[in-house]
């Protein structure tokens, strides 16, 4: 198979053929129709997950059709249109016979604790836990951003931060994972405040229900101006970027007992970010992590796009080749266009 392929760390990968995976008893392997390039991946290839083991094949959103299947497998069949969470669960932890495959403690992680999806082909474990069924009109693209980027924000929105119709939620940063926050807040009910440093991106946050904007490179207190527009401050507040200037704002601008939800990563030099912490024991506060979601709430999400509530197919960017994939993961760090980046050709 072609896949992107890294032999040490923040050295620019290349495209090589590699051989094609076997599924394992438990597990299947999918053809890769869709893979979204996501900051998560910019931060595995830079050495920030010590879940990697070098040589390593990154991607971990991603959509496909399953070509074939281990012999333990029951659910699942050749030709089934699939996506998966980006963190699947064992099955017989604790954690996960509590339902919370998410936070499963032998978890699964194409991308990173395995080889992931930029490639031809993929292999999945614990096919039945884990793989997703996809509605037959959604286009692979579009499912590709439902394994990370939107699910992720779904979670985070409905399930962590238990967001509630006319309360005020902040999104900081407008990239896949903000975007998708704004979409589901508003079709909940929610006022949505998007924050973002590019004009473009606030553009679109608009269109998708933003109530209000505000362009953190020009606003010197964004913490304050969203404690204006919301007359005292927000419900929720989402991190969606991952940067200690984010999360210290997304926690300053709530309004008392509001509920701070992490969702993009703070890895390396950014792992300890300032908290205000007087504000969080005063005004109790709860800082809330989110790392994914499980396959089995995916139908609530997917009911919500079958009936048109939610739209994941305008997240959707530029379309890209599996080389162009290489150039749109090591530049992250430097550019991030509008919407998300989706690998379809291969």
């Amino acid at each position: 198979m072609k896949a992107v392929f890294f032999e040490a760390f923040a050295q620019t990968p290349k495209l090589a053929t590699l051989p094609d995976p076997a599924p394992e008893a438990h597990g299947a392997v999918l053809k890769v129709e869709a893979t979204g390039v996501c900051r998560s991946d910019w931060h595995g290839w830079m050495g920030h997950d010590p879940d990697i083991v070098l040589p390593h094949v990154p991607g971990h959103e991603l959509a496909g059709i399953v070509m074939e299947v281990g012999k333990d497998v029951r659910r699942w069949k050749p030709g089934d249109r699939v996506t998966v969470p980006f963190v699947g669960g064992c099955g017989t932890c604790s954690e996960c016979h509590a339902g919370h495959q998410q936070v499963c403690e032998n978890q699964f992680q194409p991308g990173f604790t395995h080889w992931g999806s930029f490639a031809e082909y993929v292999s999945i474990h614990n096919a039945d836990l884990n793989l997703v069924a996809l509605p037959d009109d959604m286009a692979f693209a579009t499912a590709a951003s439902l394994g990370c980027r939107f699910a992720t924000s779904f979670r985070a929105v409905v399930d962590q931060a238990r967001t509630s119709a006319g309360e005020w939620v902040a999104v900081h940063g407008c990239g896949g994972v903000g975007l998708s926050a704004v979409m589901i807040a508003n079709a909940i009910g929610a006022n949505v405040v998007a924050i973002d440093i590019a004009d473009e991106k606030l553009s679109l946050a608009r269109d998708l229900g933003a109530v209000a904007t505000i362009n953190g490179a020009l606003e010197p207190d964004v913490a304050g101006a969203v404690i204006e527009l919301t007359r005292g401050g927000a419900h929720v507040s989402v991190d969606a970027l991952g940067h200690p200037t984010t999360c210290f704002n997304s926690i300053q601008n709530l309004r008392r007992r509001g509920r701070h939800v992490q969702i993009g990563l703070m890895l390396g030099d950014q792992s300890t970010p300032q908290v205000p912490m007087a504000k969080v024991i005063g005004q109790e506060l709860e800082i809330l992590g989110s790392h994914g979601m499980q396959a089995h709430r995916y139908d609530a999400m997917l009911d919500m796009v079958t009936t048109g509530k939610l739209n994941p197919s305008r997240l959707v960017g530029e379309e890209i080749s599996l080389e162009q994939s290489i150039a749109a993961l090591t530049s992250m760090d430097r550019f991030q266009s509008v919407g998300a980046t989706v690998v379809t050709q291969f």
